[in-house]
């Protein structure tokens, strides 16, 4: 490929367009395969997806892609011209999904910036012989074959009586965007067909403006070919995402030559009222924009430092001994913008864990076939939004536990049959909103967790000291979040290698989510994951410990009090416990657990927070509130993480006197891991 060619904006074109072909394509051919066959809508479906990877492709020069489309596209030719023909779905079906693999493979290559050298002989030469199969099974599938390819436009070949002359004039769908680009590609893959093209506006690439053009009269062109009408009607016709399409047949009697055809576009350009369909502003037409990703991410942290500002601003030492109500008045205005912009931007960064949860068809698909099992996957909620920076941190972690549902945990359909199950195991993905959290719950109808399995399996790796008795079954169930946990002896494909579910826990927790393991045994279980809606911007109680201050995550909090220290009671082990409501706590000083100096010793003079983090909790003992305020996450520097000595920060944030704060992650308190007990 040469730089020289192509520049950047139609790379991008490019990769979005295609990896838009290759998700749907996948989804289609997955929703297709349950139903055991192809049905006209899918076929014609597919070769639109496939001629145009092939044309863009060309056009980009990845000749790879290009000639890979081509054979796939050549198949679905075959298929929808002539119904009677014969062939294998199922091989059918595993070609298709593997060239989608290939050019996933590709496009991030591209992406990336790097060219798309993928070697792809071996399938490619699949392709061709699954093509030539066909073409056995039916003598008359050479002949469509071969008239498809052996298109030959020279002069010499044919009189001037041979030729057709069509006039076409398209419209893009409104949300198409970079039309000029669009109709590039439609020139570029119609030279196969026609000898001669002109169009309307000629510098569709070299000038932006072309864009507007295209949006308010359409793409116009005229083409000059031996083919007939209904076959260059159904190339146009298959154009993504056309609006409408006015084509007709031209005369060529009612002009001097080919050459003035090019002068009457010009002209039916300027009387843009010739086909009846009234024009639309371009201000209205465009409803929809795509936006770099980069760039909302910047514009977030633009957010977040006026967030701060206006904490400074409003809370300023010199000023909150001031009675001045026309600066209330301005702050609470300025406050009100504030937070009605950040809701906008976080808006703007919502996307919906659909195309998330349709890629979990396909892993199902790819494991139930090598492992013989069946099984299948019910997708709820699929509509829930989170932010974009968490949608890409949770795909890894749902496709792990998705294949340990169905390695581990999902029988084989003898065992379900001896059981009284159905044959048919069923996994269960739904997400659905929990106050400021989402949660993603993954459930299976399995065997469930043997306690007594998981727990020897803990002992015999040290992991734990307790007896099964003092331990609940909660706790037991989270021992398969440990590291190097697993309780499959052999190792496969798929698991047995001592890489578990301590990276679904550790990848969940590094956004600020926590994970709960159910089971029922003989019956099945479940993983809920519980994640924050957005990292950037959060909604904190700041508290402080003598000259430090701190930031607990107000969905942690359930409620703060005052105790006597009569209440105050200790364990065996000298560990101080707070009975509420029939339940014990236990208590984190935190100017122990950091070692900070203050006069705030007795928990009367103080204050305790009762704080949560999934089924765990504590409470943390503090001087005194400060008050609650939306404050922005930064992160803390890689030595602070990496130390094995500083515990419990989740980041740090600037408050509004200029001083720093310490978020509080509340999950990592060592003490945590003791589970209240009803008493």
């Amino acid at each position: 490929m040469s730089s020289s060619f192509i520049d950047e904006p139609m790379i991008e074109a490019f990769v979005y367009e295609t990896s838009q072909i290759t998700e749907n394509l996948e989804q289609l051919v997955i929703a297709n395969e349950k139903s055991g066959t192809f049905n006209e809508e899918a076929i014609n479906e597919i070769f639109r997806f496939m001629h145009t990877i092939k044309g863009s492709s060309a056009m980009m020069m990845f000749n790879e892609m290009s000639t890979l489309a081509h054979r796939l596209e050549d198949i679905f030719y075959i298929i929808r011209e002539d119904k009677t023909v014969q062939y294998d779905f199922t091989i059918l079906i595993d070609i298709i999904l593997e060239s989608m693999d290939y050019f996933k493979i590709e496009l991030m290559k591209i992406k990336e910036g790097d060219p798309p050298d993928g070697e792809n002989a071996t399938l490619l030469q699949k392709v061709t012989d699954y093509l030539e199969v066909i073409k056995t099974k039916d003598k008359g599938v050479e002949k469509i074959v071969e008239d498809k390819h052996q298109k030959n436009y020279a002069e010499s070949n044919y009189n001037e009586s041979d030729y057709n002359y069509y006039k076409a004039r398209i419209w893009f769908k409104k949300d198409a965007e970079m039309e000029n680009i669009r109709a590039y590609t439609v020139i570029h893959n119609i030279t196969d067909l026609v000898e001669e093209v002109v169009y309307e506006p000629k510098d569709i690439i070299e000038n932006d403006n072309c864009v507007s053009i295209i949006q308010s009269n359409g793409f116009f062109l005229v083409v000059k070919t031996v083919e007939n009408e209904e076959v260059i009607k159904k190339y146009l016709e298959n154009t993504i995402f056309l609006e409408r399409l006015n084509f007709e047949t031209i005369d060529l009697n009612d002009y001097n030559s080919f050459e003035s055809i090019e002068k009457s576009i010009e002209k039916s350009i300027e009387m843009a009222d010739e086909i009846k369909i009234p024009k639309t502003p371009i201000n209205s037409q465009q409803s929809i924009i795509s936006v770099q990703v980069d760039k909302l991410d910047k514009l977030m942290d633009m957010v977040g430092e006026l967030v701060i500002a206006e904490a400074m601003v409003t809370q300023n030492p010199e000023l909150t001994q001031l009675e001045i109500e026309s600066f209330e008045k301005a702050s609470r205005q300025l406050h009100k913008i504030t937070g009605e912009l950040q809701d906008m931007v976080m808006a703007i960064r919502m996307v919906p864990l659909s195309t998330t949860f349709m890629k979990m068809h396909r892993i199902v698909r790819d494991m139930t076939r090598r492992l013989g099992k069946d099984i299948e996957l019910v997708v709820l909620g699929e509509e829930t939004e989170v932010d974009k920076n968490i949608i890409e941190k949770i795909a890894d972690p749902l496709m792990h536990i998705i294949r340990n549902s169905i390695d581990h945990g999902i029988e084989d359909k003898e065992e379900r049959s001896k059981n009284g199950k159905s044959t048919q195991g069923t996994i269960r993905l739904e997400a659905k909103n929990s106050g400021s959290d989402v949660q993603i719950i993954i459930k299976d109808d399995g065997k469930g967790l043997n306690k007594k399995k998981l727990y020897d399996k803990a002992i015999k790796n040290g992991l734990i000291n307790s007896s099964l008795d003092e331990m609940s079954d909660r706790d037991v169930y989270n021992l398969i979040l440990q590291p190097g946990f697993s309780t499959k002896e052999e190792v496969t494909e798929f698991s047995g290698r001592g890489v578990g579910m301590d990276v679904v826990a550790k990848n969940i927790s590094s956004i600020g989510g926590t994970v709960i393991v159910d089971s029922i045994p003989k019956q099945g279980m479940s993983i809920i994951l519980k994640i924050p809606l957005t990292l950037a911007i959060i909604e904190g109680m700041n508290i402080k410990v003598g000259n430090s201050r701190f930031t607990l995550p107000i969905v942690n909090i359930k409620e703060s009090f005052r105790p006597k220290n009569k209440e105050i009671i200790k364990d065996t082990e000298g560990q101080e416990m707070i009975m509420v409501r029939g339940r014990c706590y236990p208590i984190i000083r935190l100017h122990q657990f950091y070692s900070i100096s203050t006069e705030i010793m007795e928990v009367e003079s103080g204050i305790l927070i009762m704080v949560e983090e999934g089924e765990k909790s504590c409470c943390v003992f503090a001087d005194e509130l400060l008050g609650q305020q939306q404050v922005v996450v930064k992160g803390l520097p890689e030595y602070i993480k990496k130390s094995k000595q500083i515990k419990g920060l989740g980041g740090c944030t600037l408050l509004g006197d200029g001083s720093i704060s310490l978020i509080l992650d509340v999950g990592e308190f060592n003490n945590l891991s003791n589970v209240s007990e009803k008493l």
